[in-house]
Parts: structure tokens; C-alpha cells; sequence
């Protein structure tokens, strides 16, 4: 199974991307790991990658799909892998089919979990991270048992400044305009499978494994 699951933030992605890697036994190869590894393991295009992050410029498209490259070619995603944060343009997408094209090998589907906005700002506003265990909470759906405190470390909680209603509109914002051609892109491409992320996080699961079995 070769998947990409897209979702605006705050739609549960991280959590069912989690749950996939769990049921269908293949990676979750998020942007942010791919980078960190690379530069870790010291490839040239890691050495790169972390060259432009220490000046906080955006790394370049084709060091990008070149770390990629090089993680899809690894042993564990023989069988298959998940794709979280990549690609993000039509650009991306299409170096990805070239690549995948010559592997001899194609996306299953594209999963697009979907809530609507009103929704996701709740979500975003009302949660809570603790700076110490990273544990997270949310004031509506994920309350700690003392209201401010870590359920595991008893530290005091913190919102993040991007949580506000104002970044978070913002954000949803950016993140629907950069991802509309993308998904129109693979909707072209019969791949496109969208589901309701706004139910239990086991419905939604079992709404993606229905959607990939068919």
C-alpha cells in the first residue's frame, strides 16, 4: 500500500496517519523526519538541507525530492509507505510520479482527511501542550484532571502562540489556498479519496479502511 494523507491542521491527521502505519505495516515518512535523518546520517543532500534550515530559508524543491527520493529507495518501504507533508505543490507531485514511474511503482490513493473550518479553530484554540513531557490536551475534548496541569508530569500548560483564533484562521487559510491545485491534481488522477474527519477517531479509521479497500 502506497499512500499520501493530506489534512488540514487540526483534522487528525497525525493520529490516523499513526493508526495506518499501525494496520498496514509501512512507514510514516513525514517531511520532518526525512530531513532529520538525512542530516543526521550526513548524506550530501542532508549537509544541504541543514545549510538552508540554519539560515531559516525554505529548502529548495529539488533537495527536497531528493531526500525523498533516497528515503522511498530504502529497504522498509519495499512493500509500501505512507507519505505525511510531501508533496506540497503540483511541482512536487509530478516529480514524485516521474520518480515512482521509473520505480516501476504508483500511489494506491490519497487520502484527504476533511473537517470543516468553524470546526478545526475549536479544535486549534482549545489546545493545551505541556513544555516539559510534550503531553497534549484540549479545554473541550481532552480535558486534564486539574484543570492548567500535565495529567503526567505536573507541569503547568501552555497554548502555543500560533493557536489563537487569529493564526489559526490565518493558517487554515494558507493551507487551503497552497493545497487546492494539489488536490485537484490527484482528484484528475482518480486518486483522490476524501473522509469525514469530524467523528470518533476509530469512525474515521474505519471510514479510511473502507475507502482503501475498494
Amino acid at each position: 500500500m502506497r499512500l499520501l494523507i493530506m489534512g488540514r491542521p487540526g483534522a487528525g491527521k497525525g493520529t490516523q496517519a499513526a493508526n495506518i502505519k499501525e494496520y498496514y505495516g509501512i512507514p510514516h515518512i513525514s517531511t520532518g523526519d526525512m530531513f532529520r535523518a538525512a542530516i543526521k546520517e550526513g548524506t550530501e543532500l542532508g549537509k544541504l538541507a541543514d545549510s538552508y534550515m540554519k539560515q531559516g530559508a525554505l529548502v529548495p524543491d529539488e533537495v527536497t525530492i531528493g531526500i525523498v527520493k533516497e528515503r522511498l529507495l530504502k529497504e522498509d518501504c519495499k512493500k509500501g509507505f505512507l507519505l505525511d507533508g510531501f508533496p506540497r505543490t503540483v511541482l512536487q507531485a509530478e516529480a514524485l510520479d516521474n520518480f515512482m514511474k521509473e520505480q516501476g511503482i504508483a500511489l494506491d490513493a490519497v487520502l484527504d482527511v476533511n473537517v470543516d473550518q468553524a470546526i478545526l479553530i475549536r479544535r486549534i484554540v482549545g489546545r493545551r501542550i505541556c513544555k516539559t513531557c510534550g503531553a497534549t490536551y484540549h479545554i473541550e475534548f481532552n480535558k486534564p484532571k486539574v484543570d492548567g496541569i500535565c495529567d503526567n508530569c505536573g507541569s503547568p500548560l501552555t497554548q502555543r502562540p500560533d493557536d489563537t483564533i487569529e493564526t489559526a484562521g490565518s493558517r487554515l487559510d494558507v493551507y487551503d489556498k497552497q493545497t487546492a491545485p494539489l488536490l485537484a491534481y490527484y482528484k484528475q488522477q482518480n486518486l483522490l479519496k476524501s473522509v469525514n474527519g469530524d467523528q470518533p477517531l476509530d469512525k474515521v479509521f474505519d471510514d479510511i479502511k473502507e475507502v482503501l479497500s475498494k
